[in-house]
């Protein structure tokens, strides 16, 4: 076996993951298989949840830091950003796994939220892309990738109501992160997941039905209790095998998006 063979996607790469909760998370599949491939990786947390990231952090094949970072707190990213700075002195990558509506955002009724809801749904779930990229793009001195968790909002979903709206916010926010950004050398894609039992999907009213239907309808099958294959694209995209590749939506559910009703 050659040196080369042992080589990861992400050797030598700082890597910034937001997002994980518990080991059913997303980003913890990102977190686990990007260590896997060579990445150092710290993690982000907020609120009440910082302490359910520490102790799923420590689940981690390699032990890693993790960071208080509220995205709606601007002090917050300035101080993250200064530390990493003072640890690595660079970022690589940054992976965003945020999203967050208020309850009156989902379920049946779309014209039930006010705009004190809705405000707070956009602001977690779309402008703190922007607010990533604003910290961390300074850091960002060798060009990079920055890659959001998505769920594919170009159709309206049962329930999925003002979240869904978030959704189309947050890919509109990457394509234009991809024009801003493009000229630093740095990327900006989504990975648009089919469903996944996570604790986020848990909170999504009628999320049972997106299970019934989905393996059905894809044609490559669909399993709503295996992230691996969401954490493989996120760990392409973070590396430098897509050097030519942004402001795109990279769909991994399967095949569903393809097919009709």
């Amino acid at each position: 076996m050659t040196t080369i063979d042992l080589m990861g996607l992400l050797d030598g790469k700082n890597i910034v993951i937001t997002g994980v909760l518990t080991d059913a998370s997303l980003a913890y599949g990102v977190a686990a298989l990007a260590q896997q491939e060579g990445a150092n990786i710290i993690l982000t947390g907020a609120g009440r949840a910082l302490s359910l990231t520490q102790r799923t952090g420590r689940k981690l094949p390699t032990p890693v830091d993790v960071f208080e970072l509220d995205v709606t707190q601007p002090d917050h990213l300035v101080a993250v950003r200064a530390a990493l700075e003072e640890k690595w002195g660079r970022v690589d990558g940054v992976l965003h796994s945020i999203g967050y509506a208020p309850e009156a955002c989902l379920g049946d009724d779309f014209m039930a939220p006010q705009w004190d809801d809705v405000a707070v749904a956009l602001h977690v779930s779309a402008y703190s892309l922007k607010a990533l990229a604003e910290a961390f793009v300074p850091l960002m001195s060798n060009g990079g990738s920055i890659v959001g968790l998505d769920f594919d909002n170009t159709v309206a979903w049962p329930a999925y109501n003002w979240m869904g709206v978030a959704k189309s916010a947050l890919e509109s926010v990457s394509r234009y992160l991809a024009k801003e950004l493009g000229p630093k050398g740095i990327r900006c894609n989504l990975v648009a997941a089919g469903p996944v039992k996570t604790i986020a999907a848990k909170s999504i009213p009628g999320f049972k039905k997106f299970e019934d239907v989905w393996d059905d309808r894809s044609p490559l099958g669909w399993d709503v209790t295996d992230s691996s294959a969401v954490a493989k694209a996120c760990v392409a995209l973070l590396s430098d095998w897509f050097p030519a590749t942004t402001g795109e939506m990279v769909h991994v559910d399967g095949g569903y998006h393809a097919i009709g009703a």
